[in-house]
C-alpha cells in the first residue's frame, strides 16, 4: 500500500512538474494595434511583410525559419533567395506559403484590413510592429525573440547595440558645444518634408552630436514624417550649418538636386557646398545597423571624431 502510495505521490508530482512547464511556455504580447497575440511555442514559418521586420530576424539567425518577404527587402543579400509576397495582391498566394507568423506594420493594419482578417480567418498568426523610438525599438527585438524563441539573441542585440552607442557618446562629448553643427534633415523632398522630433532619423542625428535644426516640425499622422515647406525653411537660412538628406525609395534625390533646387540657394549650408546623403536604411529602420547610421552622419560632421570609429 506504502508502494503504491508513493507512486500517485510521484504521477501528481509529474503531473504538476509539467503543467507548470505548460504554463511557463505560455507567451502573450500586444502589437502595435492592439491585438493580444498568445502563442506556447516559438512560430518556425515567417513571411515578414516589413524591410525592417527581415533584418532583425536574420539578425537573430532565422534564415531558414523565414519562408517569405516583402517586395521591397534589399538586406541582408540572402534575402534574394526568398519568395516575395506583396501585400497589396490577392492574400491566396501568402496563404498558400503556409506561414504560422506573418509581420506586418501598422501602415499595412491601416490600409490592407481585409488582407489581414483573411490571413487570420486563415489561421494565421499576423503580428503588427514598429517602434517609434530607442526604447520601444529595444522591447520590440525582444518581442521579436519572443515570437521566435530567440530571447537570449535579442538580449545581445541590445546589449551589443548599447555598447557601441556608449562609446559614440563619449565621443560625442568630446565636441564643445559652440561646434556643434546645426543640421536641417530631409525626409522628402518633392514635398519639403523633414522627420519629426521623435523620430528614429533625428535620435540617429543627436546621438552623432548634431542639433535639428527643425524642432518645430509637425508630425504627420503617427508617422516617423513631419511637415516643414520651404517658407519655414528659409526662415532659417543663416541657422543651418548641413543639409543633410535621406537617399532612398522614400527619397529619390541627388545632392547635386538639392543644391540646384530654386530658393535651396539662400541657405548657408548651400552657398558653403555641405549638402549630404545618407542611406534611408541606416536611419529610417529600426534595426541594428542604425548604429551605422549614427556613424556615418557623425563621420560627416565631425570626421576627426569619428575617424576612430570604423567603416
Amino acid at each position: 500500500m506504502k508502494i503504491c502510495g508513493n507512486y500517485w505521490l510521484k504521477l501528481m508530482v509529474a503531473g504538476f512538474l509539467l503543467l507548470g512547464a505548460a504554463i511557463s511556455q505560455a507567451q502573450s504580447l500586444v502589437d502595435q494595434d492592439g491585438q493580444r497575440i498568445n502563442f506556447d511555442k516559438p512560430f518556425t514559418r515567417i513571411i515578414s511583410l516589413y524591410p525592417a521586420h527581415t533584418e532583425n530576424l536574420f539578425s537573430l539567425g532565422l534564415d531558414s525559419q523565414i519562408v517569405g518577404v516583402s517586395m521591397d527587402d534589399d538586406f541582408p543579400a540572402a534575402v534574394k533567395s526568398k519568395p516575395r509576397f506583396d501585400f497589396r495582391a490577392d492574400p491566396e498566394r501568402i496563404i498558400a506559403a503556409r506561414p504560422d507568423l506573418v509581420l506586418v506594420r501598422p501602415m499595412i493594419s491601416r490600409f490592407q484590413p481585409d488582407l489581414l482578417a483573411k490571413l487570420r480567418l486563415a489561421g494565421i498568426t499576423v503580428v503588427s510592429l514598429q517602434p517609434n523610438d530607442l526604447k520601444e525599438t529595444f522591447a520590440y527585438w525582444r518581442d521579436l525573440g519572443r515570437l521566435t524563441g530567440r530571447e537570449r539573441e535579442a538580449e545581445q542585440m541590445v546589449s551589443g547595440f548599447q555598447a557601441r552607442l556608449a562609446a559614440i557618446g563619449k565621443a560625442v562629448a568630446t565636441i564643445p558645444a559652440r561646434e556643434r553643427q546645426r543640421v536641417y534633415f530631409e525626409a522628402i523632398h518633392r514635398k519639403m518634408k523633414t522627420f519629426a522630433p521623435d523620430s528614429m532619423a533625428i535620435f540617429a542625428l543627436t546621438a552623432a552630436g548634431g542639433i535639428n535644426a527643425a524642432p518645430d516640425a509637425a508630425q504627420v499622422r503617427k508617422t516617423n514624417i513631419a511637415d516643414y515647406g520651404l517658407e519655414r525653411l528659409l526662415a532659417k537660412a543663416d541657422e543651418i550649418d548641413v543639409f543633410l538628406a535621406q537617399r532612398g525609395r522614400m527619397n529619390r534625390i541627388t545632392a547635386q538636386g538639392i543644391y540646384d533646387e530654386p530658393g535651396l540657394a539662400a541657405l548657408k549650408a548651400v552657398k558653403n557646398r555641405q549638402v549630404f546623403l545618407i542611406d534611408e536604411a541606416l536611419v529610417s529602420r529600426p534595426t541594428p545597423r542604425l548604429i551605422e547610421g549614427i556613424i556615418d552622419i557623425g563621420r560627416l560632421l565631425y570626421p576627426q571624431v569619428f575617424k576612430a570609429f570604423p567603416q
